[in-house]
């Protein structure tokens, strides 16, 4: 796998922001508990999000590939910042080759992260917490979103006996 793999993966599963993504030092991931801290994220503040198995899993296959020392994503010298710029041009790279349209952004990736979240019955306050969204109303966004949750929907007048 690439480095793009890796960190287009991490990002996803875990619903960072880009900035978030980038700043994770290796000792920032407990697999003991499954929980990656987020630290300084925005607004300043540290959050934990969780890791699942199969995160942890492509975590350790990365680390034993590439060996990071201060970054767990590192740029091209050793001990740098792997940087925004690269990101968003490989991620924009990789989709034009993949054949996808749409204008495609690091983002992109946190937006999925939350919307299939709710769609599979996640609690939209957890989903508050998890992003690291202050106020309810930022999360909210990801409400109008879902449209399989709306279409999944029962009218109460189905299950009545008429």
């Amino acid at each position: 796998m690439t480095v793009m793999s890796f960190l287009a993966e991490t990002m996803y599963a875990c619903g960072l922001r880009i900035s978030e993504l980038l700043n994770i030092k290796p000792g920032d991931i407990d697999s003991k508990r499954n929980m990656l801290c987020v630290q300084n994220a925005k607004g300043k503040k540290d959050r934990l999000v969780t890791l699942s198995e199969k995160t942890i899993n492509i975590l350790r296959e990365y680390y034993k590939v590439y060996r990071p020392s201060n970054y767990l994503f590192e740029g091209q010298k050793p001990g740098s910042q792997y940087t925004r710029s690269s990101f968003n041009a490989v991620l924009k790279r990789s989709a034009m080759l993949s054949g996808v349209k749409k204008n495609v952004h690091a983002h992109m990736l946190r937006h999925s992260y939350a919307t299939h979240l709710l769609e599979n019955g996640t609690d939209l306050r957890y989903i508050q917490t998890l992003l690291g969204h202050n106020s309810s109303k930022t999360t909210e966004i990801y409400t109008f979103v879902s449209q399989k949750s709306i279409s999944n929907i029962v009218s109460p007048f189905d299950d009545m006996d008429i």
